[in-house]
């Protein structure tokens, strides 16, 4: 069972590294990326300023921090 350190630390490189995988750090204006782990529940916020459409690439950011969370647990 992964400590809830480990859930918030998993769930926030996986979103950072799908956001990075898809913009230069240099187009990136700011990013801020809060997770949350309680009572076995997972939040993720993301927030992304950067060119084209940064909305569906933050969306999809939550998704991958879930995905890898999803796998922690199941290892």
């Amino acid at each position: 069972m992964p400590t809830d350190e480990e859930v918030i630390g998993t769930a926030s490189d996986a979103a950072e590294g799908l956001i990075f995988d898809r913009y230069k750090k240099s187009e990136v204006k700011d990013v801020d990326v809060t997770v949350t782990f309680e009572d076995g529940v997972l939040d993720v916020d993301v927030y992304l300023n950067a060119p084209g459409d940064a909305e569906q690439v933050a969306d999809d950011a939550a998704l991958a921090a879930q995905a890898a969370v999803d796998e922690l647990f199941e290892e």
